[in-house]
């Protein structure tokens, strides 16, 4: 068996929207995830304008904030790297395994295809959105926003999942 803070890795967009069904829970949005990886608090207690580059803040990460750049040669413990946790205390936003959201893969508002048109735009609407980056994942590569995008029944990708309570 495996300990009980190892995390669960290799699993499909289905099966953790399943287990978020069963559970009374849900996926976070692709925008829940990001202001739990790299919002802030403001002066009057509510959400900042601004945003984090990474979850500490914006200092490159390192080995004592994400699991990254093969180090770990595998996952690590979901209770390891206090320092990396974001603003609102949510520990392994970046690095470890990649994390699927609920949203399918779309441009953002204004987007317009670049030289590599073919690299995104033909997968809108067909895949989900993954974030956070895996332990494999260079850290030179990696911030906060950066957007993957797999089929919702690929589980051979380094990814896991968070759960929202549902309201």
């Amino acid at each position: 068996p495996l300990p009980m803070n190892e995390p669960v890795i290799h699993v499909n967009w289905h099966e953790a929207n399943a287990y978020c069904r069963w559970a009374g829970l849900r996926l976070p949005t692709e925008a829940e995830w990001e202001v739990a990886a790299l919002g802030e608090m403001n002066a009057d207690g509510g959400l900042a304008t601004s945003k984090r580059r990474y979850p500490w803040g914006d200092t490159a990460p390192d080995i004592s904030r994400a699991n990254l750049d093969g180090r770990a040669l595998g996952t690590i413990d979901v209770a390891a790297l206090s320092a990396g946790d974001s603003a609102f205390g949510c520990r392994q936003m970046l690095g470890n395994v990649w994390e699927w959201t609920d949203d399918t893969f779309n441009g953002y508002p204004g987007f317009s295809a670049d030289a590599y048109k073919e690299y995104s735009t033909m997968l809108f609407g067909d895949t989900k959105v993954l974030r956070g980056g895996a332990w494999t994942t260079r850290n030179r590569m990696i911030h906060g926003t950066y957007r993957n995008y797999f089929q919702a029944h690929r589980q051979d990708v380094f990814c896991g999942f968070r759960t929202c309570k549902v309201c």
